[in-house]
């Protein structure tokens, strides 16, 4: 698996992540067998920076991949998790929690150290409480040493000036915002992050099984037109031989300034498969017509939490 730097972190990253929340079943109830396997088949295919939160599951993501791990050297694995939201509509960013939820992972995951913290999901709360309270309280605890870099995560384009025009992070993440569709992250934010060199993070390639061909989600926030752009998108892949999930993936890892893609999967097919479309050559035309069909609604996405953090 090719390796990308994390920014100034030092850290090199593998450009395919693995994402667990598929463990803590998210989409679908899995079998331990599968959560057990789907991290081996991670690790066997060069995956080796996992990323959990105490969200995913409310907590089950993060056991189950702290038994998965049992007994796996902790140089051959970075560990990336989360902070501040726990459930739909429970965040607490305050800096009593913060100290709490590194003790709480670090059990979970049977660890004396987490390679990377994220405040997770920002833009649901004031965000000058993220430069006040949660990064410093954060800060604190990463020179304790039992983390070694932090950041934040989220969807609006806006929280990563915000922030990061107040506060030092060593790397954020973005989910759903460089894709097939819309290439907003790296239109509007990664120059901007580059610039200070903050590690350039990226989620969700298939954008909420969008770009795949899978049936849409009922909870699929994205606009009817972005949908059926998806659609025919897709229908154009099968004809011509491929698979837009494919042609997603491969689409996001190209970009040399993301220095890693976040994919997950509680199935070791599927993750085995990434890593071999990982190695192989985009295909050129077909990527040319896919964007062709989307150039429509280009960028076009939703609203995520707060009004004012949009």
């Amino acid at each position: 698996m090719q390796t990308r730097s994390l920014g100034t972190t030092g850290l090199q990253v593998p450009i395919l992540a693995f994402g667990a929340s598929s463990l803590g079943q998210e989409f679908r109830s899995i079998t331990l067998d599968e959560a057990l396997g789907s991290v081996r088949a991670a690790l066997e295919s060069g995956m080796h920076l996992i990323d959990t939160s105490p969200f995913y599951g409310r907590g089950m993501s993060e056991v189950l991949l702290g038994v998965a791990l049992k007994g796996v050297p902790r140089d051959r694995y970075l560990l990336c998790t989360k902070l501040g939201r726990y459930d739909l509509a429970h965040f607490d960013f305050s800096a009593k929690r913060v100290a709490e939820s590194v003790d709480v992972s670090l059990h979970r995951l049977g660890t004396d150290h987490l390679d990377i913290v994220l405040c997770h999901d920002v833009e649901f709360v004031p965000l000058q409480q993220i430069v006040d309270e949660t990064l410093p309280a954060l800060e604190r605890i990463k020179q304790s040493g039992k983390v070694r870099f932090i950041g934040f995560s989220g969807y609006p384009q806006k929280i990563f000036r915000f922030i990061c025009d107040q506060a030092g992070v060593d790397c954020v993440l973005n989910y759903n915002q460089y894709t097939l569709q819309n290439t907003r992250f790296a239109d509007e934010t990664i120059p901007f992050l580059e610039a200070r060199g903050v590690g350039v993070m990226n989620a969700g390639p298939f954008s909420a099984r969008l770009l795949t061909d899978a049936p849409l989600p009922a909870w699929l926030k994205e606009p009817e037109e972005v949908k059926a752009a998806a659609r025919r998108a897709a229908e154009l892949c099968r004809a011509r031989g491929g698979s837009i999930a494919k042609l997603a993936l491969q689409f996001a890892l190209a970009n040399p300034s993301i220095a890693t893609t976040v994919a997950g999967s509680a199935n070791p097919a599927n993750i085995r498969a990434w890593a071999e479309w990982a190695a192989e050559p985009i295909d050129e035309a077909l990527l040319s017509d896919v964007r062709a069909i989307f150039a429509p609604v280009k960028n076009v996405g939703h609203t995520e939490g707060l009004p004012e953090n949009n």
